[in-house]
């Protein structure tokens, strides 16, 4: 597993040469909290350093895109750690990726899978508008991993599924990695340790999505729906009397279809909590679709 991470998550294998790359960037000072760790949805945007600088140039991604076989994102799980680093120093992103399969109860190959590790690191320290140079230690500040699917998502419905890529010149027919996919529906259940301190209950809140929720893909950005739930269980702590004095720590979230400008959509969640920390855990829906919604999530807030 990733280290310290609260939601279970594969540890990285050693990556092959050319799978890898480590970036430095300036952070934005919405990064970071007051106190300097830096936020949950500040760690994902690494990840996109691996496809800027790695994939766009390899052979076996840019002959798959040509075939039409595109890796979709369908799990984000994510741990932002306790060591507070300066916001106005250079942050470094090590991501690298690995193909893997996995497999139904049968025995055949189910799915193929592009999956990607990211570790944040900053300079240590608490910064603020008079921080001084500091030193140069580095640590680490942030994780995440990041299950893609493989599909052909502009094919017909029934022939979308790819289990091989033979003829991919670039990529293996079948990897070697055996990678067991949790069902997306485990990002809305119990983390381990923890007790159930609500009933299931629907946000009082519906997001419509407008164009500041998409990207360039012509979908909700899968941020997005992360924002949305952190949002409803802040307000289902407020209410419960939980103390403000809190950060978003972890999320996991398993994506199961888009949303697009104008759909209306309801998180739905109850709280939990383990030891001196609280979370939530459900999912995002339009209303009629609960037995079948867009995400499923699950968050936890912590000092």
């Amino acid at each position: 597993m990733l280290g310290a991470m609260w939601f279970p998550a594969p540890s990285a294998p050693v990556f092959n040469p050319g799978d890898q790359t480590i970036t430095e960037r300036h952070p934005r000072y919405e990064d970071f909290t007051q106190d300097g760790r830096m936020t949950t949805l500040a760690i994902p945007p690494a990840l996109a350093t691996l496809w800027q600088i790695v994939l766009s140039h390899h052979e076996g991604a840019r002959n798959a895109a040509a075939a039409g076989v595109i890796p979709l994102l369908t799990r984000l799980t994510v741990q932002s750690h306790d060591r507070p680093v300066r916001v106005h120093r250079t942050v470094e992103a090590a991501v690298g990726f690995a193909l893997a399969h996995d497999r139904d109860l049968a025995g055949e190959v189910a799915r193929l899978h592009l999956n990607v590790w990211a570790d944040v690191r900053g300079i240590i320290g608490r910064g603020g508008p008079r921080e001084g140079p500091g030193g140069s230690e580095r640590v680490l500040a942030g994780q995440a991993f990041a299950e893609h699917t493989f599909t052909r998502p502009f094919a017909a419905a029934g022939d979308r599924r790819v289990t091989s890529l033979a003829g991919i010149a670039g990529y293996p027919a079948l990897p070697d990695t055996r990678y067991a996919a949790p069902a997306p529906a485990l990002a809305a259940e119990l983390p381990d340790g923890a007790t159930w301190a609500s009933a299931l209950t629907a946000d009082a809140v519906d997001t419509v999505f407008t164009l500041d929720h998409t990207d360039a893909n012509q979908h909700v950005n899968s941020l997005v729906y992360v924002r949305c739930f952190l949002d409803a269980v802040q307000r289902s702590m407020a209410a419960g009397g939980f103390p403000a004095k809190v950060r978003s720590k972890a999320f996991d979230i398993a994506y199961r279809k888009p949303s697009f400008v104008g759909e209306r959509v309801r998180a739905h969640l109850r709280l939990f909590t383990v030891g001196e920390h609280v979370g939530g855990a459900g999912f995002i829906a339009a209303a009629g679709e609960e037995a079948r919604p867009r995400c499923y999530v699950r968050v936890m807030f912590g000092p």
